[in-house]
């Protein structure tokens, strides 16, 4: 059997398995679709969102990028998180990052990538802008610092979208969160504290950068 059936042959048992466990639950799936959470993440095959959360097909709204990097003119993603805010009412955007993000370690690092480089400009702004933060870190520490300075920022940077912005200035329920996934141990952390309303954003902001200091340099 090749691979391709392989994978055929897998989704068959899957489906089976999950009729088995629950007869009614494709039928009920195929009329609604009504997730409380948006997740905007990395690419990376290792992050499957539904499976980290222990969430089942339905339940979580997904777009992924390369180093989950939300920025006002990337169209995908901003399309996507108003679908998810405005037309599904979600009440939770989880922006997920994790260590070991090969995106984030191409901007750190330099190497070159082709029209990657262009992709992960945000994350290179990144560095030059915690530059001290980052020259006080030992080198064996500065991509982990890295991509928990990406999740704070590109958290920072979700909660200032206009679809976000407009979502809270109609008083509406939902709240940003910054979280950060460990490959090597499979648990998530939170690395930005929730944020459910504008007046808030810059002091979540300014704690979570505090905290991220005093890991890599203070403690």
């Amino acid at each position: 059997m090749g691979l391709i059936q392989e994978l055929l042959q897998n989704n068959r048992q899957w489906a089976a398995d999950i009729k088995k466990e629950t007869p009614d639950f494709f039928t009920k799936l195929s009329k609604q679709q009504n997730p409380l959470f948006f997740w905007i993440g990395c690419c990376d095959s290792r992050v499957p969102a539904n499976q980290i959360i222990g969430l089942l097909p339905g339940e979580v709204f997904v777009h992924r990028n390369i180093a989950n990097i939300v920025n006002s003119a990337d169209m995908n993603c901003i399309s996507a998180l108003q679908f998810a805010v405005d037309l599904l009412q979600v009440r939770h955007v989880i922006l997920c990052g994790h260590y070991g993000c090969g995106g984030v370690q191409a901007a750190v690092h330099g190497e070159g990538h082709g029209m990657i480089d262009y992709w992960i400009w945000d994350i290179k702004a990144i560095l030059t802008r915690h530059e001290l933060l980052a020259a006080q870190t030992t080198p064996e520490r500065l991509d982990d610092l890295m991509c928990e300075l990406n999740v704070i920022e590109q958290t920072y940077e979700l909660c200032r979208t206009k679809v976000i912005r407009e979502a809270w200035g109609r008083g509406q329920a939902v709240s940003v969160h910054g979280w950060i996934y460990g490959i090597q141990d499979g648990l998530l952390q939170e690395v930005i504290p929730e944020v459910s309303r504008l007046a808030d954003v810059g002091q979540v902001y300014d704690v979570a950068l505090t905290a991220v200091t005093q890991k890599y340099v203070g403690g």
